[in-house]
């Protein structure tokens, strides 16, 4: 079996899948067609994010029996197409849900305690502590809309403080010991923090509206780690303005390109973005909650997992 990958990832994956007895080959400078041109050379095909798996591309691909994304979302393939071709589709949830709970319970307890704003001022020869005076986490309710990897993962990081967490699903009987599962209407009547761990589709496309964030009955606090396109970003900030959200840790934004690699195209900044930039209480950070040292390893072996056990 041939295997083109065509973005870098950590050596193990191609180490091992070598091991395992597949044929590897790379590919990451070629364009969408020149890949295209050879695709039908190969049984499977190992992405990031560089470019989409359209129709196109899987007609071309007329020997490949699986596509694997060493990433959470499938949002760069078009899954219906390639699962009627009897394409298999592999992604790894599980290397990067360790990470991802990590770094949103990072940001919440920043953006609780002014870190960032703190570390700014000082760096400016300011020493403003009454300013600077933080809240606890201890006795707030936690809101989590998607239950899946990610947002079980941040619940597990919550265990340690005295919370109660909520989420919202579209699927049932999602709720386990760290989590109550509940109605849409009781986590927008309870939360003090709303957390986001939705894959891309077309329910949690601008899910983060003026009219959901009018919905809830407090003041709340917003954390995306999912993506971007989830949270309409001209909403939010009137929200912020307002007071309606108090804060927001953002490792996400509705402006990235569907590769995660870049933001704009050109200099000028949409003026929602300028806000969000200049205001003391949003964290921003550049789609890295699941990119760490350790999830680069985790992704990659379980990519070599769920191939060897369909492939092997």
């Amino acid at each position: 079996m041939k295997i083109l990958h065509i973005d870098s990832n950590h050596p193990l994956l191609l180490n091992k899948l070598n091991e395992l007895g597949f044929v590897n080959d790379e590919d990451y400078t070629s364009s969408k067609s020149e890949i295209e041109n050879k695709i039908h050379n190969y049984n499977g095909i190992v992405i990031r994010s560089r470019f989409k798996i359209d129709k196109r591309f899987i007609d071309a691909a007329n020997n490949l029996q699986f596509i694997a994304r060493v990433g959470a979302g499938l949002e760069s393939i078009d899954c219906d197409y390639a699962l009627q071709k009897g394409i298999k589709l592999i992604s790894a949830p599980e290397g990067n849900r360790n990470a991802v709970g990590e770094h949103t319970l990072g940001m919440l307890l920043s953006l609780f305690n002014k870190m960032t704003k703190a570390d700014s001022e000082i760096g400016q020869g300011k020493w403003l502590r009454e300013e600077n005076r933080g809240i606890e986490l201890d006795g707030k309710t936690v809101g989590i809309i998607g239950y899946g990897n990610m947002g079980k993962a941040f619940a597990k990081k919550l265990k340690g403080f005295d919370v109660e967490v909520f989420c919202y699903d579209i699927k049932e009987g999602i709720g386990d010991e760290n989590c109550k599962q509940v109605s849409l209407a009781e986590l927008q009547q309870k939360t003090d923090v709303l957390s986001l761990h939705t894959p891309f589709n077309k329910l949690s496309h601008n899910m983060v509206n003026s009219q959901l964030i009018n919905g809830f009955e407090k003041q709340f606090w917003l954390l995306n780690t999912a993506r971007g396109t989830a949270v309409v970003t001209n909403d939010l900030v009137n929200a912020l303005q307002s007071g309606k959200i108090l804060g927001a840790g953002l490792d996400v934004l509705e402006y990235e390109k569907g590769s995660f690699e870049n933001l704009f195209e050109n200099d000028e900044l949409p003026t929602a973005f300028e806000h969000l930039i200049n205001a003391k209480n949003v964290l921003l950070s550049p789609h890295v909650a699941g990119w760490t040292v350790e999830s680069k390893i985790k992704l990659a072996q379980t990519i070599v997992d769920k191939i060897k056990q369909e492939f092997v």
